[in-house]
């Protein structure tokens, strides 16, 4: 994975779980790598994987097992929101730089339409 430097990289690391969960490649109550192979998977410090879990369980995104390890969540409320916060934010980019392009709603709306055939 290639970090950006403008934001900390164990969000980068929680954005990628996200999307792998949101897209249905990890499941519901999936096991999670360990902490250890979180780390050498994403290249990060072992103290950074260990606060993507932390953090990632504080949003309900996770739970632990002791002595089993972290599992993906079973909620599938949590689940459905995770993917909607996910389809916001590529949404929110798409506005932004078409915007930035100069291409208004309407014109946004059609691109759309052209590229869904």
């Amino acid at each position: 994975m290639d970090f950006k430097n403008n934001i900390p990289i164990y969000l980068q690391v929680i954005n990628d779980i996200k999307h792998r969960i949101s897209v249905g490649e990890l499941k519901l109550g999936e096991k999670l790598p360990s902490t250890r192979e979180l780390a050498v998977r994403y290249q990060i410090n072992p103290n950074t994987a260990v606060r993507v879990y932390s953090d990632m369980e504080g949003e309900g995104l996770c739970f632990t097992k002791r002595g089993l390890g972290t599992f993906v969540t079973e909620d599938e409320e949590k689940y459905l929101s995770v993917k909607r916060e996910m389809a916001d934010e590529y949404v929110g980019d798409f506005i932004d730089n078409m915007k930035g392009l100069g291409i208004n709603t309407d014109e946004m709306i059609e691109l759309i339409k052209c590229h869904e055939k």
